[in-house]
C-alpha cells in the first residue's frame, strides 16, 4: 500500500508539471500552416501535379512529381520531360526549378511559411480583402533580398477566422502594387490540404491544379 501511495504521489506529481509547463504559442504563419495540416506533412512521401494557367486564351500546363525522400523532382511540359536533384549546387539547377518553386508557392505556400527562412512577417486585423471586401487578417510576408529566384518579394495573405487563406496578392520585389487571387476548391489528399483553384479579380479561373496524388 506505501509503494502504491509513493507512485500515485509521483504521477500527480508529473502530471501537475505537465500541466503548468506553458505552451509555446504558434506564431501566426504556423497557424496557417497548421490550418492546411502541416501536422500530416511527415507522412508524404511524394506529390504529383499538373499546373493549369490560363494564358490569353491558351491553357499552359507542367507536369511535377516532387519525391520527397529522395529530393528529386520529376518535370514534363509539352516540349521535354526529366528528372534532376535538388541537391545539385543551385548553378546546376535546370531552368525548370524556377517554375517547381512557383507552382509549388501556388499549391502548397502555408507549408512554405514552415520551410522558409529569411523573411520578416506584419498583421493586421480586420482589413478588407481586395477581392471578395469581406473582413480578414492581413499577414504579410516581406522576404530578404539574398535567397530564391525573387528575392526581397512580399505577399500579403488574407486569412478568415480559421487561418485559411481566402485571397492574397504576390508584391514583387514588396513593391505598392500587386495582383490579388483568390484561394478556394480546398480538397484533402492523404492528410494534407490543398487549395486547388485560384481566381482573379475579374473572376476568371487563372492558376489550377489537376492529377493531384499524394502518396
Amino acid at each position: 500500500m506505501k509503494h502504491s501511495l509513493q507512485i500515485l504521489s509521483i504521477c500527480a506529481t508529473e502530471l501537475l508539471l505537465a500541466c503548468s509547463t506553458p505552451q509555446k504559442e504558434l506564431t501566426t504563419p504556423q497557424k496557417v500552416a497548421e490550418a492546411y495540416a502541416y501536422d500530416n506533412f511527415d507522412k508524404v512521401n511524394s506529390i504529383a501535379y499538373t499546373w493549369n494557367v490560363q494564358a490569353g486564351d491558351v491553357v499552359r500546363t507542367r507536369d511535377w512529381k516532387w519525391n520527397i525522400k529522395d529530393r528529386t523532382v520529376y518535370y514534363a511540359d509539352s516540349d521535354t520531360s526529366y528528372t534532376y536533384s535538388l541537391d545539385l549546387p543551385k548553378e546546376e539547377l535546370p531552368k525548370a526549378d524556377a517554375g517547381f518553386i512557383n507552382d509549388k508557392y501556388w499549391l502548397m505556400y502555408p507549408f512554405q511559411l514552415i520551410w522558409d527562412t529569411g523573411y520578416t512577417y506584419e498583421e493586421t486585423t480586420d482589413v478588407a480583402a481586395p477581392i471578395s471586401g469581406e473582413s480578414s487578417t492581413k499577414l504579410t510576408i516581406i522576404y530578404n533580398n539574398e535567397d530564391g529566384y525573387t528575392p526581397g518579394d512580399a505577399y500579403d495573405l488574407y486569412l478568415d477566422e480559421k487561418y485559411m487563406i481566402k485571397e492574397w496578392v504576390f508584391r514583387k520585389g514588396n513593391g505598392a502594387e500587386g495582383r490579388a487571387f483568390t484561394w478556394e476548391a480546398e480538397r484533402v489528399f492523404n492528410g494534407v490540404t490543398f487549395a486547388t483553384e485560384h481566381f482573379n479579380a475579374d473572376g476568371v479561373k487563372f492558376i489550377w491544379f489537376t492529377d493531384i496524388k499524394v502518396d
